[in-house]
């Protein structure tokens, strides 16, 4: 459950953009300069050299998702990574405070692991169509209509559901997630195209939940056309949560941090990945030498945490994210039983 947002600004005042300034903060922005051009960057500073301030004064780690934008990526984030790297992170972190620079689901996971820290989100609006696609009392239907059939639980799903489920997964470890169970059958939710992908690599039946990821859906195979047509030796990665046309028509499909790996491994020269637009951005700055063609389907979740709230965040520590203790304790549960699994084979 999180709180009631208070009405509060960051009152905390802003050094002005001076050489020293510059030249303190010079090597976060020789990371950022292919991404981030200088004037831009000007504006960004003083809230980064702010946020430093503030999170040694609270003792608070920031951990940032892939699809958040390079400035706080790069620019400000302690931990980095999908949803997967981030829940292992959030259990192994000794500071007081979390931030978490994702959506609310991942606030959520965060605070099941460290259920004594504070965990806190920048703008309690950050959501995702994932979680919002499927309730607890949807799960409890879903096993009425198939007794006896195990839940494994995609991620991005509130802490409500994975309470009700037997497993949690991401994309990188769906398929051994459902091998794991020894099940004939087992049911997916919510994503629709990631259950699809993953029932083609495994002999268990896969029973599927219509829930769609607002940004992953909008891709299509007409479009990836297009970008084979105008950019003709382009390699396209894929996210398994785009629709079965257009993962067919990918050079590669993997979760978040497989796309990265396979990338830093093979170095194709000119790249479209299709996923959130923000993560063609940060992987850019690990490897300039890879030309990112980039579709740009924004996450309108993700975009919603900024530098400005993430330093008003820590001023005010606010918004605290909860988990009803019960609720805690049964989703806990699944999401360790994730953990344990770890990646999968490669993906």
């Amino acid at each position: 459950m999180l709180q009631e947002p208070p009405v509060a600004t960051s009152s905390v005042p802003l050094q002005p953009y001076t050489p020293e300034l510059a030249a303190a903060l010079a090597p976060r922005y020789e990371r950022l300069q292919a991404v981030i051009p200088e004037a831009e960057w000007a504006v960004h500073a003083p809230y980064v050299a702010a946020i430093e301030a503030l999170k040694a004064e609270r003792h608070a780690v920031i951990l940032a998702h892939n699809y958040q934008t390079p400035e706080i990526f790069h620019g400000v984030a302690d931990l980095t990574g999908d949803s997967l790297a981030l829940a292992q992170q959030a259990s192994e972190t000794d500071a007081d405070v979390i931030v978490l620079c994702g959506v609310h689901f991942m606030a959520e996971t965060a605070k099941l692991l460290n259920p004594d820290k504070t965990v806190l989100i920048p703008d309690l609006e950050a959501g995702c169509s994932l979680a919002s696609s499927i309730t607890a009392a949807d799960v409890r239907a879903l096993r009425q209509q198939h007794p006896g059939v195990p839940v494994v639980t995609y991620v991005n799903t509130s802490a409500a559901v994975k309470a009700e489920s037997d497993l949690c997964c991401t994309s990188a470890n769906a398929v051994q997630a459902v091998e794991s169970l020894g099940a004939d059958r087992v049911i997916f939710i919510p994503d629709e195209y990631l259950g699809k992908y993953v029932a083609k690599q495994t002999d268990v039946e896969v029973i599927l939940w219509q829930g769609h990821c607002e940004v992953h859906e909008r891709f299509s195979a007409t479009e990836l056309r297009l970008y084979r047509e105008d950019n003709p030796d382009v390699y396209v990665l894929a996210h398994p949560e785009c629709p079965p046309d257009v993962l067919t028509e990918a050079d590669f499909v993997g979760s978040t941090a497989g796309m990265v790996r396979h990338l830093e491994k093979q170095r194709p020269p000119q790249v479209v990945m299709l996923t959130e637009c923000s993560m063609s951005d940060n992987v850019a700055v690990a490897l300039p030498d890879v030309d990112f063609v980039r579709p740009c389907n924004l996450c309108p979740h993700m975009k919603r945490i900024t530098l400005k709230k993430i330093l008003r965040t820590l001023e005010h520590m606010e918004y605290a994210v909860d988990v009803d203790a019960d609720v805690a304790h049964r989703a806990r549960r699944s999401v360790q039983r994730m953990l344990e699994l770890g990646r999968g084979e490669g993906r």
